[in-house]
């Protein structure tokens, strides 16, 4: 019995161990177009209904998780796809397959996605409980947020070998989930600033509980490489919130208001870059000085890494290790950018090599030292391209 025990804890050891060197490796390179920088393709966001196929999920008096994931997943997408543009969606599903718990984030990291959405129903011992939440990766000590990560990780067990594939990692053991308290905390600011958003949609639109934005220990959120939330829906334990998720106006409402959320997300990281989808006028323009010349007519595009109300002397210790920061002065402001890239795809690359150490760094556009809007930037490089 003795032997057992010691060579659990040297299994457990070895796993933490394995994730901090994972860690140590990937840190300078965890990247994604994540705060919605649009990449060549625009946007782009994955749907996971979760559940699916051999898992069904929890289950209510008369219906089951997957189903009404998949139902809400779909609406969902198909409200984002059609209402926010230069977006594409991605789905880990798009009908009662089943996608290993492991596979779903990969999906999102593969197609280097700025946002990751898990969409599931929640399941209790009392019928009397309701009402929706949203998960960021975290680590918390709440035993109900536990029971929850627990609860939606456990699916891993339907899958063959499962300890080999998630190294070690039992779900059903508390002392597992203290390897989450390890992870990098990149797009956890990200994270929450879309749990609460969708939560504002649910409570303000929906009339729906709110059972506010938790931190807890999600597998499926786990090795992503953007902001990430999991959201509970609703409980299907619960008899007319069942009856609501199962509806085609419960589903309309929910995806409708995940949809929402997304676009006031991506529209404030517009704001921040000057991307409008209105076209922009020069009159209207606000010009930016900049302290480094830029060659004559022609656009440049850098990583803008942080501003201040103070100037900061300009060495690598003050910027991260980061070197060539140019520095804007914006009134009483004065803004850092990093790099300067004649192609807007060569400045996204390099925003992402950063990203690790300035996850809300976002690409500008300059030409003959002034900041363009970054879409009028672009219009103006294709139509040049063209010409030539």
């Amino acid at each position: 019995m003795s032997t057992g025990i010691k060579n659990g804890k040297h299994h457990t050891f070895n796993i933490y161990k394995a994730i901090l060197f994972f860690l140590f490796i990937t840190a300078p390179t965890i990247s994604s177009s994540a705060s919605g920088i649009i990449n060549e393709k625009g946007r782009i966001i994955v749907i996971d209904a979760g559940h699916g196929g051999k898992d069904s999920g929890a289950h209510g008096s008369m219906s089951r998780e997957k189903d009404i994931t998949l139902a809400i997943a779909l609406k969902t997408g198909e409200y984002i796809q059609h209402n926010i543009k230069n977006v594409t969606v991605v789905y880990t599903r798009k009908d009662d397959s089943t996608v290993d718990l492991r596979d779903r984030p990969k999906i999102a990291n593969k197609a280097n996605a700025d946002l990751f959405i898990s969409i599931h129903a929640n399941w209790a011992d009392s019928k009397n409980v309701m009402g929706a939440e949203t998960y960021v990766m975290g680590y918390k000590k709440e035993q109900a947020n536990l029971e929850v990560a627990m609860t939606e990780n456990s699916v891993m067990l339907l899958e063959d070998d499962y300890s080999t594939k998630y190294e070690g990692f039992d779900p059903k053991s508390s002392e597992s989930y203290i390897m989450f308290s390890l992870t990098q905390k990149v797009f956890q600011d990200q994270s929450t600033d879309l749990a609460t958003k969708i939560q504002k949609q649910f409570r303000e639109r929906v009339n729906r509980n709110d059972r506010d934005v938790k931190q807890a220990g999600f597998w499926v959120l786990y090795n992503t490489k953007m902001p990430s939330v999991l959201v509970e829906t609703g409980f299907i334990t619960n008899p007319a919130e069942e009856k609501y998720l199962n509806s085609k106006e419960g589903q309309d409402y929910l995806a409708s208001s995940i949809f929402r959320a997304c676009r006031e997300y991506l529209s404030e990281i517009d704001s921040k870059s000057g991307i409008s989808g209105e076209k922009n006028h020069d009159s209207d323009l606000k010009s930016d000085t900049l302290t480094l010349n830029s060659q004559s007519g022609e656009i440049s595009f850098m990583v803008q890494v942080t501003n201040s109300a103070s100037r900061t002397e300009i060495k690598p210790e003050n910027f991260k290790g980061l070197n060539e920061i140019t520095e804007i002065n914006v009134e009483d402001r004065f803004k850092y950018a990093a790099g300067s890239f004649t192609d807007y795809s060569d400045a996204v690359s390099y925003r992402k090599k950063i990203e690790a150490f300035y996850p809300d760094a976002f690409v500008i556009a300059v030409k003959d030292n002034k900041i363009l809007p970054l879409q009028q930037a672009l219009e103006q490089k294709r139509k040049t391209q063209k010409d030539y």
